[in-house]
């Protein structure tokens, strides 16, 4: 055996018994304050949807009709996904972990810069959501590669007893990638005027998010590629085949459960955290900033969530961990949609409480890592989480805009109760350690 594949290994073999180091917790941070950052242009579309709706459409367009299309190119982010994520894991499975990682902030944060530039339909009339559109489209194919990879790097990198830890930290900061966009958003309702809105200030958070890729892209240049993938190359031992294809062949069973796991994890995301603040707005006219405000303590709730349901899903195993948290998510999100009704008083406090139990996803990506082999885990990954979000997190504002508007103001409630349901079927069906289909480490 050649002096280097020994070395690899044994390096690799130090990677999965060995405790968190200082270059660990040096790796995580920046991968999460760099994923925050980015996440953070992805999403601050959502945070300024009413203002975008009426300044890229007809003013004589129906006020439901503007919603439904505004959500319409929010949702072409999402379907854009699967693209993005499929080409960058490909040549990240190949190339490696770190040159797509790194190639995702560029195509996100470029775009962003431009929206906060794009003249508005009063003065080019169909171009300007046109235009819109090929930004999202853009941004979609960004953070389709953004998430799957972080996960697989943060993974690869830390001991395999710590890699449900890795992945909730990760996952919180992506969520407080959500925050910022959030606390950018209530500063910007609170100081800027309504008129001024409409005419220079919804383009601030967008401009901000072009400098945040900047230093996203500086914050990576101190990572170091995976050990676990710098061992496949120097042990050649690389798909040689395209990885999507050996996915889908090999791996179906993992791509089924993660599948399922990204539409739970959509539904927390996208109904509870993104839509909720414009949601309190509409139905309830709750003031913009107080939606907002409780939306950040909800998002800090999240960020707890995922680190604690990480190190627990360490601890006790994925399927008792997923079952249990679930479990309390339901009750915590009725309890929060609910009192809107009759105690809009108890916001504040029930609105973190839900955050916290939709904190629950924080340990899927632990199931996801795992559920593949080195070399197709991004492949797979990317397969699986982009393909499901592009078709429920991007149908998802569009469904719900719909339901509540013609059907009942508490569809939001019930489909994402009804979502963690199934998070709750799948951990039981996942208590069989065999249909994990994982091995217990990261090989």
């Amino acid at each position: 055996m050649p002096m280097e594949m020994s070395a690899a290994q044994s390096q690799t073999q130090v990677v999965k018994t060995r405790p968190l180091n200082m270059q660990d917790y040096k790796t995580l941070s920046l991968a999460a304050l760099g994923g925050a950052l980015e996440f953070y242009d992805f999403i601050i579309y959502v945070f300024f949807s009413l203002t975008i709706g009426h300044l890229f459409f007809p003013h004589n367009m129906p006020d439901w009709l503007t919603q439904v299309q505004t959500f319409g190119i929010f949702a072409a982010g999402y379907l854009a996904r699967p693209f993005g994520g499929i080409i960058m894991a490909h040549f990240g499975d190949l190339f490696g972990r770190k040159r797509m990682f790194t190639f995702s902030i560029l195509m996100m944060s470029v775009p962003t810069l431009l929206i906060g530039c794009l003249p508005t339909y009063d003065s080019i009339g169909i171009a300007a959501p046109l235009l819109l559109l090929l930004m999202r489209v853009c941004q979609g194919a960004a953070v389709g590669g953004e998430i799957p990879g972080a996960w697989t790097f943060v993974a690869e990198h830390v001991p395999t007893k710590r890699v449900g830890f890795a992945c909730g930290t990760l996952t919180a900061g992506l969520v407080v990638g959500i925050l910022i966009g959030s606390i950018v958003s209530t500063l910007i309702h609170k100081y800027v005027s309504d008129e001024n809105m409409l005419i220079w200030g919804w383009r601030l958070p967008f401009l901000l998010g072009g400098v945040f890729g900047i230093c996203s892209m500086y914050l990576r240049r101190w990572l170091k590629e995976t050990p676990i993938f710098a061992e496949m190359q120097q042990r050649k031992n690389l798909d040689k085949n395209v990885p999507v294809v050996t996915v889908l062949k090999e791996h179906k069973h993992s791509v089924v459960i993660s599948m399922l796991l990204t539409w739970v994890l959509s539904a927390g995301i996208m109904v509870v955290i993104l839509l909720a603040p414009t949601y309190l707005q509409k139905v309830f006219s709750v003031d913009p900033v107080v939606a907002l405000q409780a939306n950040s303590l909800a998002i800090i709730g999240v960020a707890l969530g995922c680190m604690l349901f990480g190190t627990l899903a360490d601890k006790f195993g994925f399927a008792k961990v997923l079952i249990v948290g679930c479990a309390y998510c339901i009750v915590a999100v009725g309890v929060f949609y609910f009192s809107l009704f009759n105690h809009m008083d108890y916001l504040f406090i029930t609105y973190p409480l839900a955050g916290f139990g939709v904190g629950v996803i924080g340990c899927f990506a632990f199931f996801m890592v795992r559920g593949f082999p080195p070399t197709v885990r991004f492949s797979g990954l990317s397969f699986s989480f982009n393909m499901a979000y592009a078709i429920a997190g991007g149908l998802t504002p569009l469904m719900m805009s719909l339901l509540t508007s013609l059907v009942s103001v508490k569809a939001h409630p019930y489909y994402v109760m009804i979502l963690f349901g199934l998070g709750v079927l799948i951990g039981i069906y996942l208590l069989d350690e065999k249909k994990q289909n994982i091995s217990g480490e990261l090989k």
